[in-house]
């Protein structure tokens, strides 16, 4: 299955496409500990008798490290394989996590690396292929943005919580209907948002254990292709899907760093503009809060432009917009 990879400013988008429609994406924010990335940290504690402590790594970030040596005392040097990036929840910070290893050093991934090392294929682009929208990648943002998914008959609304995401199926369809369309529009938002870790998804309450056991089997048939473990549906409707995490979702990317996530789209709109001129980015001023110095220089550098902004608090944080003005 073949990827593609933009290597945009401040983050790195990939897209798998199924008859010109983005059905799997990720999103990488470099700089951070990535899954796969190989370093040697110090383990700045461990409790006494466990072989779980923290490693503190030469960036500052640190990871909570498993299968510690007997040996490994607070202060000691440990190379250590990053199994997952940390990632930003609504009300905490929750940290990478780490094993020792005897690999060699390896820095962090691209994301193209990811997709290799994961076995897939990936070809690293400008922009997207064209697949029948303006802006395929946008429109993917954007329904990430609002955390609503809507499909024939209802629609899908995620919570992103610190126990699991929540995954609310509405609508005014019978019931019965309404669960079995949701199976599949279930599966579809699962990798287009790159979902993983913990997911309880609320359907509506079926009485009929048969109405039951066929949503069972209807997500059964849209999930095969998905690694994962479930839950039958229990008497209220509810089911909770569980698969491995190595990196946060484009979902949790988006709902718990609104800002940033806004301010990177913006650099991405700016790329894209080519009208010549001077490059005018404009934006709510919490966007362009956001837009570091470097990033700034990295547009210029790539457009051959003058870069300015202008802030225009009446703009919602997902609006802002780029265009070429005269010199």
């Amino acid at each position: 299955m073949n990827w593609y990879v933009e290597q945009g400013i401040a983050e790195e988008r990939g897209v798998r496409l199924e008859r010109g429609r983005i059905v799997e994406a990720r999103l990488h924010w470099p700089g951070a500990l990535t899954a796969g990335q190989v370093e040697d940290a110090v383990l700045v504690s461990r409790a006494r008798s466990s072989q779980r402590g923290t490693l503190r790594f030469a960036s500052g970030e640190e990871a909570l490290v498993d299968r510690l040596p007997a040996s490994a005392s607070e202060g000691a040097a440990i190379r250590a394989r990053v199994t997952r990036a940390g990632t930003r929840e609504r009300d905490r910070i929750k940290l990478a996590q780490a094993t020792p290893s005897d690999d060699d050093l390896r820095p962090a991934p691209t994301l193209a690396e990811q997709l290799t090392l994961a076995g897939e294929t990936a070809e690293t682009v400008r922009r997207f292929p064209e697949d029948g929208h303006e802006d395929g990648w946008e429109d993917l943002w954007l329904e990430a943005w609002s955390g609503t998914v809507e499909f024939d008959g209802g629609e899908l609304a995620f919570f992103d919580t610190s126990a699991m995401l929540l995954i609310d199926v509405d609508g005014p369809d019978d019931p019965r209907r309404l669960a079995l369309a949701a199976a599949p529009a279930l599966a579809d938002a699962i990798g287009r948002f790159d979902l993983a870790g913990s997911l309880g998804v609320d359907f509506p309450t079926l009485a009929a254990k048969a109405d039951r056991k066929a949503v069972d089997a209807a997500l059964d048939s849209a999930l095969a292709h998905w690694n994962h473990e479930r839950t039958a549906m229990n008497g209220f409707g509810f089911v909770q899907l569980v698969a491995r995490s190595e990196r946060p979702s484009l979902l949790r990317r988006l709902h718990h760093d609104r800002t940033g996530a806004a301010a990177r789209l913006l650099l991405r709109r700016a790329e894209f503009v080519e009208q010549p001129g001077r490059l005018l980015l404009t934006a709510n001023p919490a966007v362009l809060a956001r837009l570091r110095p470097e990033w700034q220089a990295e547009l210029a550098r790539r457009s051959g432009r003058e870069v300015s902004v202008h802030g225009d608090p009446g703009l919602e944080l997902e609006t802002g917009f780029a265009q070429a003005v005269p010199l």
